[in-house]
């Protein structure tokens, strides 16, 4: 992949790519792939199924809890009907993207 991230730095925080696979059997981070058009996304699964938003709220939660924010402080801000979703995570960009990195690592 080299080297790339499905993270980017934006005012206030950061935007996260991902590719979410609903009823996956449990709520993790998967790692970064890469997808068929050179995207890079963090892949995710939950277990909740993509009915009235519930598994898009699953997802917020799982991100919150494994970056350590409040879930107040993750947003969907693109795809949330889709596989491919973009949430923008408040808070401080360095400190966000280097739980990332920790995450991508430990895949």
């Amino acid at each position: 992949m080299g080297g790339a991230r499905p993270w980017a730095s934006v005012p206030g925080g950061i935007a996260l790519e991902l590719r979410l696979t609903p009823k996956g059997g449990r709520d993790a981070i998967d790692g970064i792939a890469a997808l068929a058009d050179g995207r890079v996304v963090l892949k995710a699964r939950v277990r909740a199924a993509p009915s009235e938003g519930e598994a898009n709220d699953a997802l917020i939660r799982l991100v919150a809890k494994t970056l350590g924010v409040p879930p107040r402080d993750v947003a969907l801000s693109a795809g949330a009907t889709g596989r491919i979703k973009r949430l923008v995570i408040s808070g401080d960009p360095p400190t966000l993207m280097a739980a990332l990195e920790k995450i991508a690592a430990a895949r």
